[in-house]
């Protein structure tokens, strides 16, 4: 009899085939360091016809992928992740998706970008995982040695080159306080664009890369919110992260000096801060379109941007 891990391994090995033309954002995580089970870590999924790629994979980011796909298409096509900075709520979901992608039948290299000290941190990723990776490559499952290969690249403000092909991913600069460098990115594809803030404060330079995107997604913290719930019990820790995000009113005005046609807000912080604690606050600076992110929700960029709640 077979049985249904068998099942699963084959269709995670067959051909994927991806929708022409599509280009389709979907918030696989929006939430923070704090293990909420309804927003899982800071994790985006791109999906620009055939390519896909990640910008940034927190906790549960494999799970989510899963999840949106139960035939894993999606999570064995992902090899491409874009790190913004180097907190740990934006990488640590990155070794389930190297190896567990890899287990079910990716057979491409992961490849990832990120600002200075990115390579350093995949190397001893590497070093962490190296007995799994031989087991399973020289001993057991004698899974491709090219999907346990990890090429990755630090990176600076601009374009990057070779990401995906028909997609320009443009880096830049974004302001997280002491935490540095730390960036936001801009992709291009067919026509249409997107901007993804990372983790910052209010930016000018995030305002000079985003202009004229159809979709931001922007960060957002709620400071009163945060005094209440943070997990921190120093006031003077809570400020100082209140100090390096961007508030609601901050992004308000980010908006409406960008003006995306659709301006989504991720990453929020706390995990518990509602959509009343945000979009009142930022409707004083911003009369466009603005929706508050949700795991699973997904984005279609077109002629027409096109919401779908999970």
């Amino acid at each position: 009899m077979v049985s249904r891990r068998q099942i699963l391994f084959a269709l995670a090995c067959a051909p994927f085939q991806a929708e022409t033309g599509k280009f389709e954002i979907t918030l696989l995580g929006t939430g923070n360091p704090r293990p909420e089970m309804d927003r899982f870590g800071p994790s985006i999924l791109i999906e620009a016809g055939p390519q896909r790629l990640l910008v940034d994979c927190g906790r549960g980011a494999t799970q989510r992928l899963f999840e949106v796909d139960g035939e894993s298409h999606v999570l064995t096509s992902v090899d491409r992740v874009l790190f913004t900075h180097l907190h740990s709520d934006h990488v640590t979901g990155f070794p389930d998706l190297w190896l567990t992608g890899w287990l079910f039948g990716r057979k491409n290299a992961m490849r990832v970008w990120g600002p200075r000290g990115t390579a350093s941190m995949i190397h001893n990723v590497e070093r962490a995982y190296a007995f799994d990776v031989h087991t399973r490559r020289d001993l057991d499952e004698h899974l491709p040695a090219e999907g346990a290969r990890i090429e990755v690249h630090d990176i600076a403000e601009g374009v990057i080159p070779n990401v995906a092909e028909g997609l320009k991913v443009t880096a830049f600069l974004v302001d997280h306080g002491p935490v540095k460098p730390a960036l936001g990115y801009r992709v291009d594809y067919a026509g249409y664009s997107v901007a993804f803030s990372g983790d910052t404060r209010p930016s000018d330079n995030l305002v000079k890369y985003a202009q004229g995107v159809d979709v931001l997604i922007h960060e957002v913290l709620a400071p009163e919110v945060e005094r209440r719930r943070a997990a921190m019990t120093d006031p003077a820790a809570i400020e100082r992260v209140i100090a390096h995000h961007t508030t609601a009113e901050e992004a308000g005005k980010l908006f409406a000096r960008i003006r995306p046609k659709l301006a989504v807000f991720s990453h929020i912080v706390p995990s518990v801060a509602t959509e009343s604690d945000v979009l009142p606050d930022a409707r004083k600076y911003y009369d466009g379109r603005m929706v508050f992110g949700a795991d699973r929700m997904t984005i279609r960029i077109g002629a027409e941007i096109e919401v779908k709640y999970p």
